[in-house]
């Protein structure tokens, strides 16, 4: 929402006060409270009317410290964020100059001086700073109230993350609300909208608010952030790095860490596609011409029409098409595959389920209590109400069914065009609900799963998302077109996801909208492949590869293998997901923030912490990326590129920039047909310009999640030294780009094409005379 016009005049209708000295400032169990009026107090008769400003501030996590801004105290708050309540430990200080409150190293500063000023301080410095008009309760003639806030942006400062948004990365000079819509990928709109952002200065900014949230990045005030809500309070948490990965740790530590998933998942996924025919000969040839082809496939996808017309959602399989679920089923496991589903979060009019749902009042109810109900998507559709614990059971009851039969997990589709003119059984404000819809119905469905099948086996294909839904991955980028621009929006979409909390993302290879020429099916075959979830998926037309081009067939099964084989790496990135916090598929500038070349890199990304991923972004496969500095190497060939610099290549179709960073070490696996086996055994640890006293642990997760075996690598001038322990066997060291060694203890080298492999017979393996 824009207030202002100009830098000096508030806009026609708008009318602002701001806190302007401090009245009085008291503690209480970890929480310091300022009372601020917003006119000079010089007698007792200025005490007689307001505004008066309440300001209160808490630390719920380290090293977070939340600001509560408050006009009228007495606004219903329902729903709230799912938030950790602490409280952490916190010393607090008032005197005649200032009163503040400190959580680990971060600091608020609220001044007792002639101007108002609230400092956020760490490190020796000031992060930021909300000045004398930036803190504002706002009234307009229309009745409305506002809480806007305003915190300064340095020359070199910029923003990032507020959901998957597929404009430019850096968010500086726009405009972003926060209100989830179904709006595909090439608009302002987006299906995850997160009030949460982070900066390269050192800290994130997190409001908590549920609902609908204005933020004016460096656009409205051109040197500030701000951002506003519609109401008498607002809150929000200053999360103190000082680098993105320490701020997105505290940040999911305040609003829950991506679950860990069932390594399955990570295997390539082949859709039905979306209005497509199909019935179970159809699904039966596609996955025997998967299997003919050697293409490896692990789940399969039914989408919306497993279902009879008209009838969705009733979970009931479309009779006419499918007469054998369970045999249909029983014979797909039989092959080794997972079975996903469609659903939503509605109820057709035609559905049985209608008529169930409004007789026990489980749908959302209009003011006047007839059922909301409108005929776009689904003719008559209404709303399940999550807000009924009773009407959760009742749809987790369908699923379950479901899970009996066989299935494994659920796309969560739809959740976003949620309306605000209805009334929630719990008395929700249902602006508030709007966003936080998303929450309940993919908590719903995930805790069914992992009711029933476990921790670390549940998984959802969300499309829709807000805070904290991070904890029931995996989510897809939505309905992107078939274009190679629809490519580049993709991934700035889930590199902003990334940098708000959530740790997996995947999108539809190929497109979702029409249908893709084999050129761009192929190049974004090697970007799906090289994502932290791989789908082949569409609209109207099918994804198999062989409608394609036979080339297309030897590109899927080559980058399907190869990320295979990458499955101790992929798993080694995902526990820092579902333990940290830390995106798979990382922004250049979260694992570089200090190389300002990578401040606004939004065409390539990090894939865990050592590979670099550049995606071609057109047919002729001319493509130009950023090497930050050191000689990394290309993992498909070998060939090594020296930065920081610039680079300019011409890739195949069956190849992609795909660099490793020196001094990492790579565990690759030796099964290239599932992603479910035993990664220590066989495992090679590709070695790559490895630093002298350097000292690398490497662990090597099990499919169940716990570590199956550790390797500690280290260089002292000409010799390498690998200790494995754990449950390591038949296991192997490849020193790339090692022209020769001098004696190996413990093992046996035989030359390779990138280097020298060193096959291991101990626990323990010395190379001596490395050059």
């Amino acid at each position: 929402m824009k207030f202002t016009d100009g830098y000096w005049l508030m806009r026609e209708g708008v009318h602002a006060v701001h806190p302007v000295e401090v009245l009085d400032a008291t503690t209480g169990p970890g929480s310091l409270t300022v009372h601020a009026p917003v006119k000079r107090i010089q007698h007792r008769g200025d005490l007689l009317e307001g505004p008066v400003v309440t300001i209160a501030c808490t630390s719920p996590v380290p090293e977070v410290i939340g600001v509560r801004i408050t006009h009228f105290a007495g606004e219903a708050r329902r729903p709230e964020f799912e938030l950790q309540d602490g409280p952490a430990e916190v010393e607090i200080s008032v005197d005649d100059e200032a009163a503040v409150l400190t959580s680990g190293e971060l600091s608020v500063r609220i001044d007792r001086g002639d101007q108002w000023r609230v400092d956020f301080l760490a490190d020796g410095r000031t992060l930021t700073t909300s000045g004398s008009t930036a803190m504002a309760v706002i009234d307009t003639d229309d009745g409305k109230h506002y809480v806007r806030e305003q915190l300064d942006l340095g020359v070199d400062h910029h923003v990032y993350g507020l959901g998957e948004r597929f404009g430019p990365l850096v968010k500086n000079g726009q405009v972003v609300d926060v209100w989830n819509a179904d709006g595909g990928t090439a608009s302002e709109q987006a299906y995850k909208n997160v009030p949460f952002f982070l900066t390269n200065a050192g800290y994130g900014i997190f409001v908590n608010h549920p609902g609908h949230v204005s933020f004016e990045v460096a656009s409205e005030a051109v040197s500030r952030v701000q951002f506003s809500v519609e109401g008498q309070s607002m809150e929000y948490f200053i999360i103190y790095g000082p680098t993105p990965k320490e701020i997105l740790r505290k940040y999911t530590a305040l609003t829950g860490r991506p679950a860990r998933l069932p390594v399955w998942s990570y295997g390539l996924w082949l859709s039905t596609s979306f209005t497509t025919s199909y019935d179970e000969t159809t699904v039966t040839s596609f996955i025997d011409g998967m299997a003919e082809r050697d293409l490896p496939l692990s789940v399969f996808h039914f989408d919306c029409f497993w279902m009879r017309e008209f009838n969705w959602c009733d979970f009931e399989w479309d009779p006419r098409t499918f007469p054998d679920p369970p045999g249909m089923l029983r014979r797909m496991k039989e092959r080794g595959l997972k079975i996903s589903l469609w659903i939503n979060p509605y109820i057709a009019q035609r559905s049985p389920l209608f008529a169930d749902g409004q007789a026990r009042g489980y749908l959302l109810k209009r003011p006047n209590g007839d059922v909301w109900q409108w005929d776009r998507w689904q003719p008559g559709m209404a709303v399940v109400d999550f807000t009924n614990p009773e009407a959760r059971e009742w749809y987790a009851s369908k699923l379950d069914a479901l899970l009996d039969m066989g299935v494994d997990c659920f796309k969560t589709d739809f959740g976003e065009r949620i309306p605000t003119d209805v009334v929630y059984f719990d008395g929700s404000d249902p602006e508030r609900m709007h966003n936080y819809y998303t929450y309940l119905y993919n908590q719903t469905v995930f805790d069914l799963l992992r009711k029933r099948r476990g921790e670390a086996e549940a998984i959802v294909f969300a499309r829709s998302a807000t805070a904290g839904t991070q904890q029931f991955p995996v989510h897809w980028g939505g309905d992107c077109e078939s274009t190679f621009k629809a490519m580049g929006e993709s991934l700035r979409g889930g590199l902003s996801l990334g940098m708000s909390g959530f740790g997996y993302w995947s999108h539809d290879i190929g497109g979702f909208e029409g249908t893709p020429d084999a050129a761009l099916f192929k190049r974004w075959i090697t970007f799906g492949l090289l994502s932290s979830h791989s789908r082949l998926h569409g609209s109207h037309s099918y994804r198999v590869p062989w409608l394609f081009d036979e080339d297309s067939v030897d590109v899927l099964r080559l980058f399907t293998k190869l990320k295979l084989r990458l499955m101790p790496y992929i798993t080694g990135a995902a526990r820092q997901a579902y333990t940290e916090g830390l995106p798979i598929m990382r922004a250049m500038v979260v694992e570089f923030p200090d190389d300002p070349a990578c401040t606004h890199l939004e065409r390539q990304y990090m894939l865990g912490d050592d590979l670099l991923v550049a995606p071609v972004f057109s047919e002729s496969g001319e493509v130009s990326y950023y090497v930050p500095e050191g000689t990394w190497t290309h993992y498909l060939t070998g060939e090594q590129v020296a930065g920081p610099r610039w680079v300019r290549e011409r890739h195949g179709f069956d190849s992609v920039p795909l660099l490793v960073r020196p001094g990492a070490v790579l565990p690759v696996g030796a099964v290239d047909d599932r992603p479910d086996y035993d990664y220590a055994d066989g495992v090679t640890l590709r070695v790559y310009e490895l630093p002298d006293g350097a000292h690398v642990a490497t662990e090597i997760p099990a499919p169940t999640g716990e570590t199956a075996a550790t390797f500690m690598t280290s260089r002292e001038a000409d010799v390498v030294r690998v200790e494995a322990t754990g449950a390591a066997t038949g296991w192997q060291v490849l020193l790339v780009h090692v022209r020769s060694v001098g004696s190996v203890e413990g093992g046996m080298a035989t030359e390779h094409e990138q280097g020298v492999l060193v096959q291991a017979a101990e626990d323990t393996l010395v190379v001596r005379g490395v050059a």
